[in-house]
């Protein structure tokens, strides 16, 4: 499936990257580990993988072109017995959270098999909406006849 951005560019300066982003975006629908993304203010969010097993040596979280990465790796240890069922995950994995422009990763905590992620927008400065002053070169004066008041510009 491709996508015509033709249109978005007649309005739009500087969205050249969205069609990266897009082609960046993953294909396949991984669905381990699962995870939560919520919003705490209007600058502050939080991720939440379910990382059972997994300690923070064995994680690791990486920030790249806008994009934060987790990758979890398995560490091989020695099995105790036979198992009869397995059904708490214990694969390796990595997942792509694509971030949105200023987005930056605050700090990173695991407890009870949960890795929270606490992100932030920190806009700059130049960044943020700015009024711009708008000088005249123009100026404003016309012929008046006899009697009538003359009006100027500043």
């Amino acid at each position: 499936m491709t996508f015509d951005f033709a249109p978005l560019y007649r309005t739009a300066i500087g969205f050249d990257r969205l069609a990266r982003m897009v082609d960046t975006l993953p294909t396949d629908a991984v669905a381990y580990p699962p995870y939560n993304i919520e919003k705490h203010a209007e600058d502050t969010y939080r991720l939440t993988l379910a990382v059972a097993g997994f300690s923070a040596d064995d994680i690791e979280l990486t920030v790249k072109d806008n994009a934060l990465v987790v990758a979890g790796r398995v560490t091989e240890e020695a099995a105790k017995g036979e198992f009869l069922h397995r059904g708490i995950a214990a694969r390796a994995f990595t997942r792509r959270f694509v971030l949105a422009d200023h987005m930056v990763v605050e700090s990173a905590d695991i407890a009870n098999g949960l890795l929270h992620v606490t992100l932030r927008r920190v806009v700059p400065e130049s960044a943020k909406p700015r009024r711009i002053s708008i000088n005249s070169t123009t100026n404003m004066r016309r012929t008046i006849e006899a009697g009538e008041p003359v009006a100027q510009a500043a």
